[in-house]
């Protein structure tokens, strides 16, 4: 009797899943390697779309591995995996099902939860990856390009809200047309950040409502790609209008530390340390990070996150040293209610003596 790398997941919803076999499916299936070999059981509705395409040493059925006593249930597939390979215990990664894993251990299958990535090689990016993000950022770009030149067409009316196209610009209105351009450019988009005034001081607010002029606004876009399943994302803070002096000097401190920080990155480099260094430096340019009356304010995220098939993956920035061939999202903020919220994102590459910038898009603050 021997063991077995083990999953059961989506890969339409589980990157480590997508990355095995680079076929996309929205149902879960399962995957398992032995003795070097990968193999994968379907459903026949999948089976076939699978073959031509599926990274694996086997395709099979799932009515191949059938326990009859199991009602056809994953847990009734795997043990039958289990008796035609003669295993006896599984290795499974972290967001293996719960109660999948319950009901394979009442079979009598000794369980392990794998505490390493099952892959941890996707931190380090391939030509291959490096340019499907690529692409995936091209895409994201197209979406925020769509946006900035809506507010450039908008108008203040008299009580300062913007219009365009003879109806009020709101969130919810700009994020559609935004949203738009990514499936026409061939993404898919989902939570686009259109948060004006002081709901861009909340990083992770969406965005509703009218938007007015001479406010910040942060546009936050992170499409994924619809055909290679890569994530972009790109954030820009714009005022349609004129800027107020303290948020043109919080707008050049952010961009100023984002430069500064992108300097220091390269394979090695201390990301936690990195990041204490550029909130003390906001800190003593009069930005400080701390809680006012109840919330918070300053630069109270991290520097960045890995991005990939996932939106957010591992290595976050501050986990400990850079590495060559690391994608990693650089997106220092700053976040004052009373002057507003200013995000401004890349994506970069880390190499040994620096970093390669995939970002395109322009930094522009006032749109006139």
């Amino acid at each position: 009797m021997s063991s077995a790398r083990l999953m059961c997941s989506a890969s339409g919803s589980d990157a480590d899943m997508l990355y095995a076999i680079g076929f996309y499916a929205d149902d879960p299936f399962i995957w398992w390697e032995i003795r070097g070999k990968t193999h994968i059981a379907l459903s026949p509705l999948e089976i076939d779309r699978a073959r031509p395409v599926a990274r694996a040493s086997e395709v099979h059925g799932n009515g191949e591995f059938l326990d009859p006593k199991a009602k056809g249930s994953f847990a009734g597939i795997i043990v039958g995996i289990a008796k035609k390979y003669r295993l006896r215990s599984f290795l499974v990664p972290e967001q293996f099902p719960a109660g999948l894993l319950e009901k394979l251990r009442r079979e009598g299958l000794r369980i392990t939860v794998s505490e390493a990535p099952f892959f941890p090689q996707r931190g380090q990016k391939t030509k291959e990856e490096i340019a499907a993000l690529q692409t995936a950022l091209r895409v994201a770009e197209t979406g925020l390009r769509r946006g900035i030149d809506v507010l450039k067409a908008s108008k203040s009316d008299r009580r300062g809200f913007l219009q365009w196209n003879k109806m009020g610009l709101t969130s919810e209105r700009l994020r559609a047309e935004m949203d738009s351009a990514v499936l026409h450019a061939g993404g898919s988009p989902a939570n686009t950040i259109v948060a004006g005034g002081e709901q861009g001081c909340d990083p992770h607010e969406r965005g509703h409502g009218p938007l007015r002029a001479n406010e910040a606004i942060v546009l936050d876009i992170f499409p994924r790609h619809a055909r290679n399943h890569y994530y972009g994302d790109l954030t820009r803070t714009v005022v349609r209008g004129r800027a107020s002096e303290g948020l043109k000097a919080q707008y050049a401190t952010v961009q100023s530390g984002k430069r500064w920080v992108m300097k220091q990155m390269r394979a090695g480099a201390n990301g936690p340390a990195l990041q204490k260094e550029l909130i003390e430096r906001f800190t003593a340019a009069g930005y400080p990070t701390e809680q006012r009356q109840g919330r918070w304010v300053g630069m109270f995220h991290g520097v960045g996150h890995g991005l990939g098939l996932d939106l957010h993956e591992s290595p976050r920035f501050a986990a400990g040293k850079l590495f060559e061939g690391l994608s990693i999202t650089v997106e220092p903020g700053l976040y004052y209610p009373g002057v507003g919220g200013v995000r401004i994102e890349d994506v970069v590459i880390v190499g040994k003596t620096g970093v390669r910038n995939l970002t395109k898009f322009e930094e522009e603050l006032e749109l006139r």
